[in-house]
């Protein structure tokens, strides 16, 4: 069922509208006893999720009991992140979810089910698996609050996801991710109808009809002048409301081109983006828009690490960012990368299938850790005084000596692709 639904291309939401909304939402619900509020962490800044937590909290007071960030498998939230997210809710009522202890396993979705969907590309059981908290915790209600945009694992993030893979656990987040790779991420991104998303409501309607959960979406653009905008609030407990907002984003945060890019600059927020892990959302999301023989440049002044674990980050050193069939066999021959699919899939994300050329322009690691995963390497000083984010504009742009380029300020908000890749 659907309590609310407000949004449009042109709607802007203010802060005092999504208060109001969730509010009605919320009193169509009724009282609760005990609530557990599941945003995203610090990674979904943009989602207005931080905000909405804060006004359910002041909502129901005393009531909300427990917040678990849904970290999937990122670092815990340090306590500036949650200060500057979440404002004054206090601190004690923040959980950190450890994706590979804290878990209750719901059921699994059967290997039948995964061949299926996926056309013969797995075979494999699934387990729906959450933090063990959402089920011993007794709550009356489960507040699900995050952003719906392109995603490259699922298609069109949040909804369950947020529940399975967000407090989910190993194995769980590991064949996802593998599912949707295998699958091709072209095939995926911006549909929310996708093979990972079947089993994901595959497990919501065998597994999880007993937690009390109600998702709060929202859709997020920009206005007139290029800043960021809430599009629109969808709050309900089923996939119609998911769907809505789905329709909404595709709408909202999906560029489509007349002819592909021939280069294109990323900018990556030293704040949000830390690690190739997150950083990749710049392949991930205009791979569909970039021409052969194109390059892609990411300016990324935060980044430290490859991987936010340090076993995924091994093996990223280890095995590099190559195509889809060397990353299948490193699988087939290596027992260690068949125990961690999601790291496996993660190589497949952010390889440019040899299509086009990768240069990173890192702020905290070296030319040489770079060139070893397999990008190409630019010194971060000389491209920012070339590309200076704070002069240029989203789209295209034009240097004084004529070079001609295609600008993203932050690839997490949307989707591009040339009209004829997305079919």
């Amino acid at each position: 069922m659907t309590y609310y639904a407000r949004g449009s291309e042109s709607e802007i939401l203010t802060e005092e509208q999504l208060k109001e909304g969730l509010f009605i939402a919320l009193e169509k619900l009724g009282s609760r006893k005990k609530v557990l509020a599941l945003p995203p962490d610090f990674t979904r800044f943009h989602s207005h999720a931080g905000i909405l937590t804060r006004f359910a909290y002041n909502f129901y007071g005393d009531q909300l009991t427990d917040i678990l960030p849904a970290l999937g498998t990122h670092a815990a939230m340090s306590e500036k992140e949650l200060e500057v997210m979440f404002g004054d809710v206090p601190k004690n009522l923040f959980r950190v979810h450890n994706w590979r202890n804290d878990l209750h396993t719901l059921g699994e979705v059967p290997s039948e089910f995964l061949s299926e969907v996926s056309e013969g590309k797995v075979n494999y059981k699934w387990p729906a698996q959450v933090n063990k908290l959402l089920v011993e915790g007794k709550f009356d209600l489960i507040l699900s609050v995050g952003q719906v945009v392109p995603h490259e694992v699922i298609g069109m993030a949040n909804y369950n996801k947020n529940i399975f893979v967000g407090t989910g656990g190993k194995e769980g987040i590991n064949k996802s991710h593998y599912l949707g790779a295998v699958y091709g991420m072209e095939r995926m991104m911006g549909r929310a109808d996708t093979p990972v998303r079947k089993v994901l409501n595959y497990a919501s309607d065998n597994f999880a009809k007993d937690l009390p959960i109600v998702y709060v979406l929202t859709v997020v653009g920009k206005d007139l002048l290029g800043r960021l905008a809430v599009k629109g609030l969808f709050v309900g407990d089923d996939y119609e409301t998911f769907k809505m907002a789905a329709e909404l984003s595709l709408k909202v945060n999906f560029e489509m081109l007349d002819e592909p890019l021939k280069k294109v600059v990323v900018y990556l927020d030293p704040s949000e983006f830390k690690s190739t892990w997150l950083g990749n959302k710049s392949i991930y999301r205009t791979r569909m828009a970039i021409a052969d023989d194109g390059e892609l440049i990411v300016l990324a002044p935060g980044l430290k690490e490859f991987g936010e674990d340090k076993e995924i980050d091994r093996l990223i050193r280890k095995y590099g960012y190559v195509t889809t069939p060397e990353v299948l066999k490193f699988v087939d021959e290596n027992e260690e990368l068949q125990n961690n699919l999601s790291a496996a899939a993660h190589l497949i994300h952010g390889s440019s299938e040899n299509r086009f050329k990768i240069t990173y322009c890192p702020g905290n690691l070296t030319k040489e850790e770079i060139e070893s995963v397999n990008f190409r390497y630019a010194d971060l000083t000389q491209m920012m005084n070339k590309y200076n984010p704070e002069i240029l504009k989203d789209g295209f742009n034009v240097l004084p000596n004529g070079e001609e380029f295609f600008y993203i300020s932050n690839p997490a908000l949307g989707l591009w692709s040339f009209k004829d890749r997305f079919k």
